[in-house]
């Protein structure tokens, strides 16, 4: 029985925060139904990305408004702040959140006061300073992200189709990923998928002209499906006439010149960015406690080391894994984890309310599966390895095992049986980013450019 009135803000709409949030709901919804708890999520978007998707809704397999789980349906017992929280003091239990309202209003920050603080910000790219990246890159972390480069990759095909210049086409029908984990190479491999079913409706496009590039700094790509099915990966995109390069690290994309420290020199118009990620810089607004890489230290009851009534999970917490044979070893930050620690917060706040013993994140990471586009893919699976066909089922399978509600599942599986009864759509909507441009024109004014010059 809670005691009095808790107020618990959760930080954060991804994984961790949405998970967490639908965990309390379940667990004190009679404390909920009496006004004895109240839980606020602060959020900057109105919805939570179900990020493993991406690659299928760029490639066009799923609808981009099935890759995304809508909050306030979800939450329905919360209240869901669209915002931004920019500093946190939690020892005066305070944080300071922008939102839409203040924006528009140019006021200063709105001050909300919690007594349970979950801090899950998740990540954001980490970019380095080389020339021209900020200008030319493009990343892939969003919904927003991923259409974009479906229109974008489409796009290049329609200016290589109808210029006369073969610099310009040459450029346009190069498409260099860097990053060699998850994202890139599924991203790489369903968008040169799309692509080369694509190139069967231009009458002066090839699947062999264009080139796809992967470039990974370190010895192998996807790590997390062993060193094994890494070796695969590599030579099934070989054998697509992707060139995968080892050891090799992007200089400069300077006048859309992708400049490898190989000394390869490639005119392309399409860099996407796709190297890691790092803590969310919210992380730098806390005085709550942080490890060398900038992420929270976490106990294996997933508070925030030192402190009470403060709890994190996901890519912003370094959790200990407890299931680990080597001390000192700290959980992935990946989705799997993400959503049983989130339950274990749910579950311990419960606790904590109503004054019971913790519990203790245990899980052993059971593997990995990896899309590399349609009927391709690899897995490693409770040590079994898988390739090809049975591979790529598992993937579809595991992952529609895990979006959340069952609305998504059905709506997802409905698209995949659609999907494999028709054929792809190849349509590129790039006007969605400037809806206006039409109306300005007609209306007088100058339609917006795009900064990237994707078209």
């Amino acid at each position: 029985m809670v005691k009095e009135r808790a107020r618990i803000l959760v930080v954060g709409g991804g994984y961790v925060g949405m998970y967490t949030a639908l965990r309390l709901q379940r667990k004190l919804k009679q404390e909920l139904k009496r006004g004895e708890v109240e839980i606020t999520v602060v959020t900057p978007d109105p919805y939570m990305t179900y990020q493993p998707f991406l690659p299928e809704a760029a490639a066009g397999s799923i609808s981009p408004r099935h890759v995304v789980v809508p909050l306030r349906r979800v939450l329905d017992r919360c209240h869901v702040v669209i915002g931004e929280a920019e500093m946190i003091d939690h020892a005066k239990r305070t944080a300071a959140v922008t939102t839409l309202a203040t924006d528009e209003e140019g006021a200063g920050p709105e001050r909300l006061e919690y007594d349970e603080l979950v801090l899950a910000p998740g990540s954001i790219s980490r970019t380095l300073p080389i020339p021209g990246l900020a200008e030319h890159g493009i990343g892939f972390k969003t919904v927003e992200e991923a259409i974009g480069l479906r229109n974008h990759v489409i796009e290049q095909m329609d200016i290589a189709s109808s210029t006369r210049d073969p610099a310009v086409r040459d450029a346009a029908l190069t498409f260099v990923f860097v990053g060699g984990g998850y994202a890139g190479v599924e991203a790489l491999g369903e968008l040169e998928d799309m692509a080369r079913y694509a190139a069967r409706y231009y009458h002066n496009v090839e699947p062999d002209d264009m080139k796809w590039i992967l470039v990974e700094a370190s010895d192998r790509i996807l790590p997390e499906v062993g060193e094994e099915m890494g070796r695969y990966t590599v030579t099934e995109l070989r054998r697509r006439n992707i060139d995968v390069r080892l050891h090799t690290r992007l200089e400069s994309c300077v006048d859309r010149v992708a400049v490898l420290d190989d000394g390869a020199r490639f005119p392309t118009r399409t860099v996407v960015w796709t190297a890691g990620v790092k803590p969310h810089p919210l992380l730098a607004g806390t005085d709550l406690p942080r490890n060398e890489h900038g992420r929270l230290k976490c106990t294996p009851q997933l508070t925030i080391e030192g402190t009470t009534h403060a709890w994190a999970a996901g890519d912003a917490a370094a959790v200990p894994d407890v299931t680990a044979e080597k001390p000192g070893t700290e959980t992935a930050p990946n989705a799997q984890h993400a959503v049983r620690q989130a339950k274990v917060i749910g579950d311990n706040i419960a606790h904590t309310l109503r004054g019971e013993d913790l519990e203790t994140y245990a899980h052993k990471y059971v593997g990995s599966v990896a899309s590399l586009g349609l009927h391709k893919g690899v897995a490693q699976v409770y040590g079994r390895k898988l390739k090809g066909y049975p591979a790529w089922f598992m993937h579809r399978v595991y992952h529609l095992s895990r979006v959340p509600t069952f609305n998504r599942k059905a709506r997802v599986l409905a698209e995949w049986t659609l999907s494999g009864l028709f054929k792809r759509e190849i349509v590129s909507l790039g006007s969605l980013e400037h809806p206006r441009a039409e109306f300005e024109l007609a209306a007088g004014g100058k339609p917006p450019t795009d900064p990237k010059g994707s078209s």
